[in-house]
């Protein structure tokens, strides 16, 4: 059985973060493990609060991991300050993995910040270069990119802006624009477009979560990038169509609707 590690914040209400991360890692029949960054007090409707573990223990997971169990994949979710980037760029370095998908968590869906503004120059010169590939909503690619976007062809040129200055490639996800919801991979040579026609719900908690943790389970699966990302926009999307009315607020996706439809597919778990 392929393995795939979230290093990532804990979501309490069960719809983002580590918990969402494992849920998709489940229905992907791949075997997850997880290194918790942060622990999150939020549902629906709030973030509350949030406690950031300190950088030892941040290490002392990932060494656990590492020493005894390879991820054929990492996803990377929550990093909200200086001292765990550093914590985790010194490990990544230390571990050299292979498949590692970055999502740049700095807001949650209520727009409350979880990455300190001043970790943000960190996060680009340090921890993005390790990466396989990040996976930034439009807000977030114009923090990296330091670019408006408002249209597709400046997703483009923030595509190649974050290219060149971090070394990795990037999928930038266009459900903040209006219209069909259109995202875009550019892997240092080409470009590619995922388009599927917007679903009209409020049930959108721990999306971007879910998608970064589809494509690390692709490939571990043994994808190339392009076609992870095209299975993983599969997956996100009917996992949005058929979300979960659940709480007051920004209810969580469905992240075993087709595993509960169809079972699991035998050649996943070899």
């Amino acid at each position: 059985m392929k393995k795939v590690l979230s290093i990532a914040g804990s979501d309490c209400s069960g719809g983002a973060g580590i918990q969402a991360d494992l849920k998709t890692f489940s229905a992907h029949g791949v075997y997850g493990m997880s290194v918790i960054t942060s622990v999150v007090a939020e549902n629906t409707v709030r973030v509350i609060s949030y406690q950031d573990m300190t950088p030892a223990i941040i290490t002392e997971q990932i060494n656990a991991i590492f020493e005894d169990i390879t991820p054929n994949a990492i996803k990377i979710g929550m990093l909200s300050c200086v001292p765990t980037m550093i914590a985790v760029t010194k490990s990544l370095q230390k571990w050299q993995p292979k498949n590692v998908v970055l999502d740049p968590v700095m807001f949650a869906k209520n727009g409350m910040a979880l990455m300190e503004p001043s970790a943000i120059d960190t996060l680009i010169q340090q921890v993005l270069p390790l990466a396989t590939l990040v996976t930034p909503n439009i807000p977030e690619a114009e923090k990296i990119s330091g670019k408006t976007i408002r249209s597709t062809s400046d997703m483009e040129e923030a595509c190649r802006l974050i290219y060149h200055t971090c070394a990795c490639a990037v999928l930038l996800k266009g459900g903040h624009k209006d219209g069909d919801a259109t995202d875009i991979l550019f892997d240092g040579k080409q470009f590619y477009y995922y388009t599927s026609k917007r679903i009209e719900t409020k049930n959108t908690h721990g999306t971007g979560c879910t998608f970064s943790a589809a494509i690390a389970s692709q490939l571990a699966l043994g994808l190339p990038l392009n076609l992870a990302v095209a299975e993983a926009k599969n997956y996100i999307t009917l996992a949005i169509q058929h979300s979960l009315a659940i709480g007051s607020g920004h209810g969580p996706t469905h992240h075993f609707y087709d595993l509960y439809r169809n079972g699991l597919a035998e050649d996943k778990n070899d």
